[in-house]
């Protein structure tokens, strides 16, 4: 399996989970869970941090997972999340054109994700990797 393009996925997912735990609104800016003014209800920043955590925790074990089993695994937590939240978001914002835009955002995510896990021939297992 080549590792990389899922190694910088997760870097990716790592990244954006940490600034979205230290700032929700850059998920609930997009996704409409703001009031009339931008502001970010305090209920509404805590709801969206744990799912902050939860993507940056699913990005670093995508970064640090062995080759094999554990990456495979990692991997496919970050594409049932990214699913889940297809779900979610696409059962629960606000307006049509919000709820189509998370939902492809979301679904997009989990398929480069399965995409980078299954297309790309196997290569070597190396020390360390």
């Amino acid at each position: 399996m080549r590792t990389r393009p899922l190694r910088m996925l997760g870097a990716v997912t790592f990244v954006y989970g940490i600034a979205t735990a230290y700032r929700p609104g850059l998920l609930a800016r997009p996704t409409g869970l703001v009031d009339a003014h931008g502001d970010i209800a305090r209920h509404t920043a805590t709801v969206l941090r744990p799912l902050a955590w939860r993507d940056a925790a699913t990005g670093l074990a995508m970064v640090l997972a062995p080759q094999g089993p554990a990456l495979v695994t990692a991997s496919a937590v970050r594409i049932a999340s990214d699913v889940g939240d297809a779900v979610l978001f696409g059962a629960a914002l606000p307006g049509r054109l919000r709820r189509a835009g998370a939902v492809v955002s979301a679904l997009g995510w989990a398929a480069l994700t399965a995409a980078s896990l299954v297309a790309a021939p196997e290569e070597p297992v190396r020390p360390g990797d």
